[in-house]
């Protein structure tokens, strides 16, 4: 599974059976030093806007994964962690909400190992943006070459959106062999926004509801592909996306040329919502279809909660 880059104005994003891709990298951030990197310009890549908005985040129990393929096992359960420089005043309620993302962990077992799923921590970016930016080579027939080059812009990317937190996250799979290493390899990450302030500026088109919970940037390490991961991924941001907006309705964006993960969209209960028209293809584009999920009702208690209300004793 792939993504897309920023290097060929005339690239679109692929999709590979199980994993969703959705890009919108643009760097916009100066690096620490003298040299400035070239400019690229892609009408997928954009960096959302920095605003700010209140949420209330409760620890919420786990929710039970009883569709997915395998049986996942969700808790939340507190990581050491750095301080997230969001560069910005937070409000109580948002610190809420981003000690729930930073405690936000999902497992499961599959067939030939162990997944865990949390957000992607500051000293993570690197091996992140590798990941990606491997993917978006292979995917554009890139030289190996701009494979550090990729990766550099795409960690100014990722580093713009942790500062978007807790209107935004990336979450990072780890995988490990039932047999052999115990050691966790990075296997998958996927990106979503929950509101518009953590909303890509420029989204690919057709447009999703800017302030609806929107999934992107899904890749799976090449060597990991067909496992089931890229399921997990999609499950994990669901799960999270319940918890942290009040938005039923989920969007992710699928190629229509890609019949694989457009079978496992639909599998997962997702729906065309709307297509581009075929004059988008004049902009040497792909078409793409919106599809859309209604997630479940949260039960009452839970939802008394989210809104931020106290139950009555």
């Amino acid at each position: 599974m792939a993504t897309t880059c920023s290097v060929l104005p005339a690239v679109e994003p692929h999709h590979r059976f199980g994993y969703h891709v959705g890009s919108h990298f643009k760097s916009q951030q100066t690096p620490p030093f003298a040299l400035s990197p070239p400019k690229f310009k892609h009408p997928y890549l954009s960096l959302p806007k920095s605003n700010r908005l209140t949420f209330f985040t409760p620890s919420f129990p786990a929710l039970n994964s009883s569709e997915s393929p395998s049986s996942p096992v969700s808790q939340t359960f507190p990581y050491p962690q750095s301080p997230v420089n969001t560069s910005r005043f937070l409000t109580p309620d948002e610190l809420e909400k981003l000690q729930f993302l930073e405690n936000f962990s999902y497992s499961c077992e599959l067939a030939s190992g162990h997944l865990s799923i949390r957000a992607m921590r500051a000293e993570e970016m690197n091996v992140a943006a590798k990941l990606l930016a491997e993917s978006f080579a292979e995917l554009m027939f890139l030289p190996i070459g701009l494979v550090t080059l990729l990766a550099f812009l795409v960690k100014q990317y990722l580093i713009e959106k942790r500062s978007l937190m807790p209107h935004t996250v990336t979450l990072l799979g780890f995988y490990r062999e039932k047999e052999g290493s115990e050691e966790e390899e990075l296997a998958g990450t996927v990106e979503m926004s929950f509101d518009k302030n953590g909303a890509n500026a420029s989204p690919p088109t057709p447009n999703p509801p800017i302030n609806c919970p929107y999934i992107c940037n899904m890749t799976v390490k090449k060597a990991l592909r067909r496992r089931g991961i890229g399921w997990h991924l999609l499950k994990a941001s669901e799960e999270l996306i319940s918890y942290m907006s009040c938005s039923r309705d989920v969007y992710l964006h699928c190629r229509i040329i890609d019949s694989a993960p457009f079978s496992m969209y639909e599998k997962a209960g997702y729906d065309i919502f709307k297509t581009d028209s075929i004059f988008v293809l004049l902009t040497l584009q792909r078409r793409k279809h919106l599809m859309r999920k209604k997630l479940p009702a949260l039960s009452s208690e839970t939802a008394v909660l989210a809104s931020g209300e106290e139950t009555s004793s």
